[in-house]
């Protein structure tokens, strides 16, 4: 919405804009001097902004595979006092994420020369009394020998 307002304050003004649009004009022209202006930011923003390089340094420094747990790890043995839910956070927001082993389940295989099962209950999932109608999905159960297969 901000950018929006930006891009059309100088033909229509932000306050009528900000009328229209459930946006305060308030917290349009705080982000506008936050922009203009980084000392205005937050001190979280502030760390924020310090810690993003260090952290996508340490997770380029070691092949891409640290997850959020060792990166934070790595960042204590260098000193840096960050929690984990930052690096977490941090991490979501610069959208990294660690090597996952092993491989997804695959759950279906759809054969498209089949033709679909009929729908018994026409999308009408309203019964008129108790154990009349019984809706089920069972698309996947993990079972320790299925697990077994996949390692």
């Amino acid at each position: 919405m901000i950018q929006f307002i930006e891009d059309h304050h100088d033909d229509h003004g932000a306050e009528p804009i900000c009328r229209a649009l459930p946006i305060a004009p308030a917290t349009f022209y705080d982000n506008m001097a936050k922009r203009a202006d980084p000392s205005h930011l937050s001190d979280r923003a502030k760390r924020d902004a310090e810690l993003k390089p260090e952290i996508e340094r340490v997770f380029e420094q070691n092949l891409k595979v640290y997850g959020v747990r060792k990166v934070w790890h790595q960042m204590h043995r260098e000193s840096f006092d960050i929690a984990r839910c930052t690096v977490a956070r941090l991490m979501k927001d610069i959208g990294i994420e660690g090597v996952i082993r092993g491989k997804k389940p695959r759950t279906t295989i759809p054969d498209k020369a089949l033709p679909c099962p009929l729908d018994r209950v026409n999308r009408q999932f309203h019964a008129p009394a108790p154990n009349v109608l019984w809706v089920s999905d069972f698309t996947y159960v993990a079972t320790a020998a299925r697990q077994a297969m996949l390692a």
